[in-house]
């Protein structure tokens, strides 16, 4: 079969390899579309992934049953959640598999065939479209929504999203969706224009007057929520200071740097923080609920190449030209 890798320094290649094999309690997944997730541009544009890949966003059907598996059929349409629990704790048992201390992150799903633990399916409706699952299922949709879940208080009328990679632009999207005023963030001239498309009342080119034209659209005051998504260290002080006193910052982007200071940051200015990372299992049925009525999601994808055309997929993505990418084996 083929599977895409990562050799690093943003170059890829197809790999001819033996299909995978399931160990008990896995199925394997004959992919129908995989997506290309922000991310993923760490290693891309670094070491690369030997041998394989990081794609961890993908729909497909069942292929093969490994032992012990009772849960799924041969055939089945299924979402995968990239994060799967140990299966036997409180937390996996509430379907927050995040949360287990014991969870298993998966990858390698930009391929013809994945492998994955059963308990980490959801079955997707017969008229669910393979692209729409694919931000249901992954991180295009599971991160805004469990954003969106974590936020919810009325008071909550003006958000600042900063960073307008799919992440962000899904957080527009749906925060706009339930009627709350948006700013949208970014340097990208492509990415704010889809954010307009995608319900941002307002684009911001970010430069050194961005907290100023913040508080002068919020009548000096910041915005109730900043939803940071850029993973940047500047992301994460801008965040911090368009939100208003006695705001929220929400972090979606991953950063691994200590730029935080508790006085100036959260005591002088009452500031709440939560911390987003990916989604819990059992919201798959709420997040399809706000599909069905109404969340087009799908607006969020931008681009759809086969396999065999990734390292265009990849370099368009890179360079902020994109919304929401898929690639389909």
């Amino acid at each position: 079969m083929k599977t895409l890798e990562m050799t690093g320094n943003s170059t890829l290649r197809l790999l001819d390899v033996q299909p995978p094999q399931p160990q008990a309690g896995h199925v394997i997944i004959q992919t129908a579309a995989s997506a290309i997730c922000g991310s993923e541009m760490y290693r891309y544009r670094g070491d690369g992934v030997a041998g394989g890949n990081s794609g961890h966003e993908a729909v497909g059907t069942v292929a093969a049953l490994g032992d012990g598996v009772s849960n799924l059929k041969n055939g089945q349409r299924v979402g995968v959640s990239a994060v799967a629990g140990c299966g036997d704790c409180s937390h996996c048992r509430a379907g927050r598999f995040t949360w287990c201390d014991h969870n298993t992150i998966y990858s390698q799903m930009h391929a013809q065939q994945f492998a994955i633990p059963a308990r980490a399916c959801n079955i997707l409706p017969d008229d669910l479209p393979w692209e729409d699952a694919a931000l249901l299922t992954g991180d295009g949709m599971g991160v805004p929504y469990h954003t969106y879940k974590r936020t919810q208080d009325p008071a909550i009328q003006t958000v600042a999203v900063i960073g307008l990679g799919p992440i962000g632009l899904g957080n527009v999207m749906l925060q706009s969706h339930i009627g709350r005023r948006v700013i949208g963030v970014d340097i990208v001239d492509y990415r704010l224009n889809l954010a307009q498309q995608l319900g941002a009342d307002v684009l911001i080119k970010s430069d050194q007057t961005l907290i100023e034209r913040v508080r002068h659209l919020t009548d000096g005051n910041g915005v109730d929520l900043a939803i940071m998504c850029a993973g940047r260290a500047e992301a994460v002080a801008d965040a911090f200071l368009a939100a208003r006193k006695g705001g929220t910052v929400v972090f979606n982007g991953e950063l691994n740097q200590e730029v935080l200071a508790p006085s100036r940051d959260f005591n002088r200015r009452d500031i709440t923080a939560i911390g987003c990372w990916y989604y819990h299992f059992h919201d798959f049925q709420p997040m399809l609920a706000l599909y069905r009525n109404g969340l087009k999601i799908g607006k969020l994808i931008t681009h759809q190449f086969p396999l065999s055309q990734a390292d265009t997929a990849f370099d368009l993505f890179s360079r902020g030209l994109t919304g929401k990418v898929l690639l389909r084996p």
